[in-house]
């Protein structure tokens, strides 16, 4: 099979297009015919290695998030088909989806309905299901209640966006001036520059922050909660840096692989309360140009490898 190979840690340039073994389904899993895979920020962050992020065995192949279509069933996997189009993420710790085929667990994969494309369902799936785990299962978000949610042009505070006002909440995001209408399309009631305005002036009173950006971003949050608030971060703070208040809770959400958050996505986009993000589309063999655009941090909505496409995208 086709797939992007990463060489060692480094630049863009340590990403190889090439040949790689087809993944054979073990024991209850299947294997994917990937028609569509997306680009997440732990890509390059894995790519250029350190910490958490470095790997011990090369070529590796990123990828973390897809949808596709079941070209071969493992022993035990018995609760889908051959012709099912599916999309779904990667467990965590594995990664591969930055090629033609995949093999993963049934169990963690949801059919995508006819009328979402490839590129969506593939977009949707691992920025939806962090803010679903963000959001709903670790900050609790209630109606009422107000979020700041940072960095709301990127994928997965763009989903949040939306479901905290599903929810209820009164919203506000930080976002680069070209991105404001953007950001207020996807549901926000207030939107700061954070290039023209420091956020840590203009808001207070905060039940809970969603932290996508980190580092010093993170260690200015603490200012605008209120007691009893919610630190819920994706993103790490600087290195040694400690809670600045007792007074409020700081979180991070375990993003577990499951096919009942995937099916809240679905269930959400279904009822209107979500819609998919802005996509940038590239080829598989561009994915050298599509990390330079994602490690530029300044991305509106998600970019998307297009690995073949039976048919148009809705997008």
């Amino acid at each position: 099979m086709k797939a992007v190979l990463l060489m060692g840690h480094g630049g863009p340039e340590m990403l190889r297009y090439g040949e790689a073994p087809d993944p054979v389904a073990g024991p209850g899993e299947v294997v994917v015919d990937i028609h569509a895979a997306s680009v997440n920020a732990a890509d390059w962050k894995v790519r250029r290695g350190g910490g958490r992020y470095t790997l011990t065995r090369f070529p590796h192949i990123l990828g973390r998030d897809f949808s596709g279509v079941v070209s071969a069933l493992g022993a035990g996997a018995v609760d889908l088909a051959l012709g099912d189009a599916v999309f779904g993420v990667t467990e965590q710790g594995v990664e591969g989806a930055y090629a033609e085929k995949i093999a993963i667990k049934a169990a963690i994969l949801a059919k995508k309905p006819d009328h979402l494309g490839h590129g969506e369902a593939a977009a949707l799936a691992l920025t939806g299901l962090t803010a679903l785990w963000a959001i709903e299962d670790t900050a609790k978000l209630n109606a009422g209640e107000t979020v700041l949610i940072q960095g709301g042009a990127g994928g997965v505070a763009g989903f949040a966006i939306q479901l905290a006002k599903h929810i209820g909440a009164t919203v506000i995001s930080t976002a680069s001036a070209g991105n404001h209408a953007y950001v207020r399309g996807l549901g926000a009631d207030r939107v700061i520059d954070y290039n023209a305005e420091d956020f840590a002036d203009a808001v207070s009173g905060c039940d809970v922050v969603f932290d996508t950006v980190g580092g010093a971003v993170q260690v200015a949050c603490y200012a605008v909660l209120k007691p009893g608030g919610r630190l819920v971060s994706i993103a790490p703070a600087p290195e040694g840096f400690k809670p600045t208040r007792r007074d409020v809770t700081t979180l991070r959400p375990n993003v577990l692989r499951d096919r009942a958050h995937l099916e809240r996505i679905l269930a959400l986009l279904e009822a209107g309360a979500v819609r998919p993000p802005n996509i940038v589309h590239y080829k598989l063999a561009e994915a050298v140009a599509a990390h330079r655009v994602s490690e530029g941090r300044h991305l509106q909505g998600k970019l998307v490898f297009d690995v073949r496409r039976a048919e148009p995208d809705t997008e």
